[in-house]
């Protein structure tokens, strides 16, 4: 799937929206924005400068930065098999959530996450921790916390009691969509 490369003219900065996922792993694979839709997707980590600013954000925002602290950026000579790794696990854990069988995507996920842990041995490195968060996501007791994003598409975990969410973030993605039924029902249209 082909993504449309970073705009430089366009603001952009990783704010707690960003790392809605409730998982270092599917903020990684959610780092590419609109992800189905060829026309508007853009990929973050296109823009070398964003994905070097990744792990910072990471360590202030991410659902489990307590587990990992600081992480070091992905060395360049990384940065294909890092994407690589992005890419099985937005396979792997999208097909888990659709309820769809994943078994077959998991060796693909554990191959690259293997190439990454033999290229950067180091435990603080953002390949490492992606890794591991990913090992994590596997393990999950309660696979049907994994869900897909109704307005955005990302993935995420419902850490809710009743395990009810429909949306990464109540705040931007819950708003919208209610704005957006608000606007049809003001209109007339059909919801």
């Amino acid at each position: 799937m082909a993504f449309t490369s970073y705009i430089p003219a366009m603001s952009f900065s990783w704010t707690p929206h960003r790392f809605a996922g409730g998982a270092l792993a599917l903020d990684v694979a959610n780092s590419v924005i609109l992800r189905f839709d060829a026309a508007r997707s853009i990929d973050r980590f296109a823009d070398p400068a964003q994905l070097s600013a990744f792990p910072q954000a990471a360590a202030a925002f991410s659902a489990e930065r307590a587990l990992f602290g600081a992480l070091t950026p992905v060395k360049p000579q990384n940065h294909a098999a890092f994407l690589g790794l992005r890419e099985a696990i937005d396979r792997h854990f999208r097909a888990a959530a659709e309820g769809m069988p994943s078994d077959p995507l998991l060796a693909d996920l554990l191959q690259a996450a293997a190439l990454l842990l033999r290229q950067s041995p180091d435990p603080h490195s953002l390949e490492a921790q992606t890794v591991h968060s990913a090992l994590r996501l596997i393990a999950l007791p309660e696979p049907e916390r994994l869900k897909i994003c109704g307005h955005c598409g990302w993935l995420f975990l419902d850490r809710s009691k009743n395990k009810s969410r429909f949306w990464c973030d109540m705040a931007v993605c819950g708003n919208r969509a209610k704005a957006a039924r608000h606007y049809r029902r003001k209109k007339g249209e059909p919801e």
